[in-house]
């Protein structure tokens, strides 16, 4: 594995703001969001509604993170919704399109496809880029977060958290609220140490990564194992699963050199089952085993972890962390697309992937005879 840098990098401008930025940004979200409720009545709307939420990339995985705290809603990619739209719009009430720029051609394209097969539908979308084609579109309201959720970097950071957090904010208003200040407080609090670690695990990273996570946190760990996929341009191989699904087949690409990055849930049955496959894998000497997670995890007499990165909030329910404990991962990829050479704002320069998605056509929907 090549560690020297590419002379042909650049030094990166915007990434690590960008992750860093975060705790900053969570208390305007949820402000911009509370506006945004009381203009277009979306408690009242929302209160019983069937909850389709879609995105593309990583905005699909803020949409299944927020659909894990929402309950009867349910995560669809646009990537699916656009050409299969009639198999998921049954029994929907509302779709919440999430976007960075809102530029991908599936962006706008979904709104118009919903539009034309349930026009009744209640439409929403939120975005941190307001001058867009998904801005433009037929929406019944539109939720535009911070500027500087706009992430510069070819990779979503900010972006993310930000997007994730907005629907948490409408799926559970008085307990986001509540809990965003201290959250953002504590996040700054424990950066420097998640930095340093991410930082020193990165220098030690062989050739692929597993991360594990309960079914809560899908969202973190598809976004997660995405992250470090796209800032070191694929170089090292990442597989995602549950706890539980690893035993499944999976567990044959853990070697011994592999990093195994490890969120723990707070909930203590869930707790168990991780706890059980963790000591598997210790036992069959697979996996260098990180632990996001609590000090107090590694008990005198078993150290199940061979370095723990403190977790953000790990006294939350499962369903409300994803926006939080995403930065260790983000932490985690920048280093490596370091490491390797790779400038994190754009670890593509070949443009075999691109900010706004490219060579996407829409088609029009025909009817059969």
């Amino acid at each position: 594995m090549p560690t020297s840098p590419d002379a042909s990098a650049t030094q990166p401008l915007h990434t690590l703001q960008e992750i860093l930025q975060q705790p900053l940004l969570w208390p305007t979200t949820v402000d911009r969001v509370r506006a945004a409720s009381e203009q277009f009545h979306l408690t009242e709307k929302l209160a019983h509604a069937r909850v389709l939420l879609t995105g593309a990339g990583t905005s699909a995985y803020a949409a299944a993170a927020i659909a894990a705290a929402w309950p009867r809603a349910v995560a669809v990619p646009t990537t699916d919704l656009l050409v299969d739209a009639e198999r998921y719009l049954a029994d929907v009430d509302a779709v919440i399109s999430l976007a960075r720029s809102g530029n991908s051609p599936e962006s706008a394209a979904v709104v118009e496809r919903v539009r034309a097969a349930r026009p009744g539908i209640l439409q929403l979308a939120i975005t941190c880029n307001e001058e867009s084609a998904l801005s433009e579109s037929r929406l019944d309201g539109l939720i535009v977060l911070d500027p500087r959720t706009n992430d510069h970097s070819l990779v979503m950071t900010s972006s993310f958290s930000n997007l994730v957090l907005a629907g948490l904010a409408l799926a559970q208003p008085d307990a986001v609220a509540s809990i965003v200040e201290a959250v953002g407080k504590q996040t700054d609090r424990l950066l420097p140490s998640i930095d340093a670690n991410c930082n020193r695990i990165a220098a030690d990273v062989r050739d692929r990564v597993v991360i594990l996570a309960s079914s809560p946190f899908r969202g973190w760990a598809c976004e997660a194992g995405l992250k470090l996929l796209e800032m070191t341009a694929g170089r090292f191989p990442v597989v995602t699963e549950s706890f539980l699904g690893l035993r499944h087949g999976p567990m044959s690409f853990v070697k011994a050199d592999t990093l195994v990055l490890c969120l723990l849930s707070g909930d203590p049955v869930r707790r168990m089952y991780e706890m059980d496959l963790i000591r598997e894998l210790r036992a069959k000497k697979l996996g260098r085993l990180i632990g996001i997670a609590q000090e107090a995890e590694q008990n005198a007499g078993e150290e199940l972890f061979d370095e723990i990165i403190p977790a953000v909030a790990p006294e939350l329910p499962d369903d409300l962390r994803t926006p939080f404990e995403i930065v260790t991962p983000q932490l985690l990829g920048y280093y490596l697309s370091l490491r390797i050479g790779l400038n994190p704002d754009n670890p593509s320069p070949d443009g075999i992937i691109n900010r706004v998605v490219q060579g996407v056509r829409v088609y029009p929907v025909t009817t059969q005879a």
